[in-house]
């Protein structure tokens, strides 16, 4: 029985967990976007993100602490220095999994797992929603819009002179 046990063991040794752990949010962090089993993305999600929350504070003892995890110079220099900026005002979720569909030789569960500021396609879509006009209800613009936008008729110009005469 499982009573107590907090976390995916994956089927492995503790020592090939964390290995692959290792080597997947290496990847993760290179090429910001993965494909593997949605078993081992979870996994992965709550393995990297606490390494993403130290990567804020860039001083030695973070440093430190990220790179006895990853284990590759150049992957914590990179998660330093590009994603630690682009994730400073985000209070958590880093991540996000995209289920893909099932495996075809094993019908494992496969998705995707990427960084939530390197998806170019939804931050693309997100500008573009922003700048759609106001409408009503019915899909038409206000009367006030249309009757401002409308070009004023000389008999009306006249009367309103007229009347700024009196």
């Amino acid at each position: 029985m499982r009573h107590g046990k907090k976390f995916n063991h994956l089927g492995r040794t503790a020592s090939h967990r964390k290995a692959m752990l290792s080597n997947m949010a290496n990847s993760l962090i290179l090429h910001k976007r993965i494909t593997t089993t949605l078993a081992k993305a979870k996994a992965l999600r709550t393995y990297v993100e606490p390494l993403l929350t130290k990567s804020k504070t860039d001083d030695t003892a973070s440093r430190r602490v990220v790179f006895s995890y990853l284990q590759n110079k150049e992957t914590v220099t990179i998660l330093f220095r590009e994603i630690a900026q682009k994730i400073a005002d985000r209070p958590g979720g880093y991540t996000r999994i995209i289920k893909t569909g099932n495996r075809m030789g094993d019908n494992a569960e496969m998705c995707f797992i990427e960084l939530v500021d390197y998806n170019e396609l939804l931050l693309n879509e997100k500008a573009g929603k922003t700048a759609k006009a106001t409408t009503t209800r019915r899909g038409r613009k206000k009367k006030e819009d249309v009757a401002a936008a409308a070009p004023a008729t000389p008999a009306a110009e006249e009367a309103t002179e007229t009347k700024s005469e009196e």
